[in-house]
């Protein structure tokens, strides 16, 4: 009988101390698949799925959901996500005022947001929240590595363009808090819009002698070919957004020897970048971009959490999100007290590889980067 009673309680102890198994987790995706930015979207899909692929998981329940780049449509999508399908995470969106239409209220109703590319200043700033993660940047902080690098290339009167929108107007802000010269015109512009001959012809006249633009998607394809047309030569600076790999293709030619700014290149040297693009090109038969590493890296940091905590103990799962502890196709990558990364931010340059106009790094603009915002966030 006491033998008995030892084995039960033996076996009771083992039980008690083998981890209970992960719950799986449903992920809801809402992310733009159709119109001028649909190849962003597809791409922080495409790369998404790749790492769960690669991992051989069957925890993750995924959701994917087009958003037309449409607030009101994001919006109905979220809350039949949050209501209906009752996912435990949300992610995807690429445009901040769809981010900022969508990520308050998915918050306040105890859902986590893992944003793989929007990082509008309010979320990093005031209305942070401890169930909102972004694993790509904060909106600012490629535009301040491109102000940091045309102080270092000697410009000293930049006119500045972007698109009036939350991440248009962090754009031109994280341009100017580091750049120290003086601006020769700053201009907002339509969002979607598709015609510069305007704005073309006052950077002609304004006596600049450097042109820092934000246009993503679509935008950035039709100003750089019809900048290239005008014969205007004034050198350009940009973020990756302008000239990722999915835009280049589309650019050509008149892209090559440009400065970009990135937190992520495919010639970036650790293990964790050279599976990730060898697997991406053998999965989709393309180049990864910027965004297809932002929606791998998500998924990678999302399936980190799993590993150590269930998504219904929220404290806990939130807790294995801070720690990051996955390996990143930029290397070294940490969360800020704000949940926004600290990471590297390089200089890369536009090149041809054959037939494929690429990028590749030639320098670092800034090191162990954080953001401007995250003193005023109260966690």
């Amino acid at each position: 009988m006491n033998l008995l009673k030892s084995t039960a309680a033996a076996m009771t102890a083992l039980a008690l101390a083998v981890p209970a198994q992960a719950e799986d987790v449903k992920v809801g995706m809402i992310t733009t698949l159709s119109g001028g930015g649909a190849g962003l979207g597809i791409d922080v899909r495409d790369g998404f799925q790749l790492a769960l692929k690669l991992a051989g998981t069957d925890g993750v329940e995924l959701i994917v959901e087009d958003d037309q780049r449409k607030p009101d449509v994001a919006v109905q999508l979220a809350d039949k996500m949050i209501q209906s399908e009752q996912v435990d995470v949300l992610t995807g969106i690429i445009w901040s005022n769809l981010a900022m239409a969508v990520v308050p209220a998915a918050t306040a109703q105890g859902k986590f947001y893992l944003s793989p590319n929007a990082g509008p200043s309010a979320l990093a700033g005031a209305r942070c929240h401890e169930n909102y993660f972004n694993v790509a940047w904060q909106n600012d902080n490629l535009h301040e590595a491109a102000g940091a690098y045309a102080n270092d290339a000697g410009f000293s009167n930049s006119f500045i363009m972007a698109p009036n929108y939350p991440a248009g107007q962090d754009a031109l802000a994280g341009y100017k808090r580091f750049y120290e010269g003086d601006l020769a015109g700053e201009v907002y512009t339509k969002l979607g819009q598709s015609d510069y001959a305007s704005e073309i012809a006052q950077i002609r006249a304004s006596g600049a002698d450097s042109v820092f633009f934000f246009l993503p998607g679509g935008m950035g394809i039709a100003f750089m070919k019809q900048y290239a047309e005008s014969g205007v030569d004034i050198p350009l600076v940009g973020p990756a957004f302008s000239f990722d790999q999915g835009i280049l293709q589309a650019v050509g030619a008149a892209a090559l020897g440009v400065k970009n700014t990135s937190q992520w290149s495919k010639d970036l040297d650790n293990a964790a970048n050279r599976t990730f693009v060898a697997a991406f090109q053998e999965e989709y038969g393309r180049l990864p971009s910027l965004y297809a590493s932002q929606g791998y890296d998500t998924a990678n940091l999302l399936l980190s959490a799993m590993e150590k905590a269930d998504v219904a103990d929220q404290d806990a799962f939130r807790a294995a999100l801070k720690e990051a502890d996955f390996a990143s196709t930029r290397g070294d990558f940490a969360f800020n007290t704000n949940h926004h990364p600290i990471q590297d931010i390089y200089v890369r340059e536009v090149i041809q590889e054959g037939d494929v106009f690429t990028n590749k790094i030639v320098g670092v603009a800034l090191e162990d980067r954080g953001d401007a915002y995250a003193a005023e966030c109260n966690m």
